[in-house]
């Protein structure tokens, strides 16, 4: 009967050990993370400087690139939190309240980074696809929706500071797990909207926008066969393909986990203990891989945009202390690739694909 079924549910909850995993975990977690916090703050801080130093050539693509940049470093400055809690076997020492924010930041993080990401592709769509609309692609109107996606972000996340984030489980104080989340009313339709809203749909944006931008770059370089002895649409198109393969590697684990199990709590009265320690180790582990996401931005920025590359060089060089003379000596050789860089950045394309002169190679 169904009163058994939930009395039953009951009595699994409190004898299934949902950490049971714990002990390769609080090795694992902690060095995943630790190699996010690492390359996560590097790259994103490099970023960040290239940034600044090319504010005054400021434009859509790079106010959306800021904030992005700015929600992974938000991110991975949180992550010393986090390890210290997943090395001490899912153990919580720093209160509810501290709880709470690392929970904030975590979540402002995930549907940031996807926001922005697909106003990238839609940016990049604009310029790409239809280049006489410049309206949309504005200072002034890309301050808009940054301010905009910012807003919808926080309506998204602030109602979590209202919710009790960590939770005694036996001798351990837990944080930010699924279980905490438990007695919320209509959880599975609340998860599965925010799956709809922060995964689906931008992913059929991107995929959307990505392809008719490389379908486009194809019928360029068959116009134009200086594009296409260049390369530069091959490299482009390369580019395209990545950023799809992060995106959905990294996000796509974590949500189809989400939904499946969701799915099973409408359909099934009752979860056995198997499968409820299961998705919480899946769990663990795809939150890490969505994570790992914001590593992999400074990277995209290095190969896709014009001067980021020549910049992070040039600063690698001066850390490297190379002598005066042989700077002297490779100037003009830099000066020269420089040049070409920028000839053959796939930014330079999307800029010049659409226009009645030759792109410039």
């Amino acid at each position: 009967s169904i009163s058994f079924a939930i009395f039953s549910r009951n009595q699994t909850n409190i004898t299934c050990d949902l950490y049971e995993h714990q002990d390769s975990a609080r090795i694992l977690l902690p060095i995943f993370y630790s190699v996010i916090f690492v390359t996560g703050i590097l790259g994103n801080g490099l970023a960040l400087t290239v940034i600044f130093k090319h504010r005054k050539k400021m434009n859509s693509t790079t106010i959306y690139s800021i904030n992005l940049v700015v929600s992974d470093i938000l991110f991975t400055t949180a992550l010393p939190t986090r390890i210290t809690y997943y090395a001490l076997g899912f153990y919580w020492p720093f209160g509810e309240a501290f709880c709470k924010i690392t929970a904030l930041i975590f979540y402002i993080n995930i549907y940031a980074a996807v926001n922005f990401m697909t106003c990238l592709s839609i940016d990049r769509f604009v310029a790409v696809v239809h280049p006489l609309r410049t309206n949309i692609r504005r200072k002034k109107s890309a301050t808009y929706i940054i301010c905009f996606v910012w807003f919808l972000v926080l309506v998204q996340t602030l109602p979590l500071l209202s919710l009790p984030m960590s939770q005694k489980v036996g001798t351990r104080i837990t944080c930010m797990e699924y279980p905490n989340f438990e007695k919320i009313n209509n959880l599975p339709w609340i998860l599965l909207g925010a799956c709809l809203l922060g995964y689906v749909i931008p992913l059929g944006i991107i995929l959307v926008c990505y392809s008719k931008i490389s379908y486009k770059l194809c019928q360029t370089a068959k116009e134009n066969r200086l594009a296409e002895k260049s390369g530069t649409n091959k490299k482009a198109i390369n580019i395209i393909i990545f950023i799809i393969i992060v995106f959905i590697v990294c996000l796509t684990p974590y949500h189809l986990a989400i939904i499946v199990y969701m799915i099973k709590k409408l359909v099934f009265v009752y979860i056995p203990c198997t499968s409820q320690q299961i998705f919480q180790k899946t769990l663990h582990y795809t939150v890490f891989l969505m994570n790992l996401n914001c590593c992999f931005d400074p990277f995209i920025y290095f190969f896709a945009c014009r001067g980021y590359k020549r910049t992070i060089l040039k600063i690698l060089r001066r850390q490297g202390s190379i002598s005066l003379s042989s700077a002297v000596k490779t100037a003009p050789e830099e000066s020269s690739r420089d040049n070409m860089d920028q000839k053959l950045s796939p930014v330079s394309l999307y800029e010049n694909v659409n226009r009645r002169s030759e792109i410039n190679i």
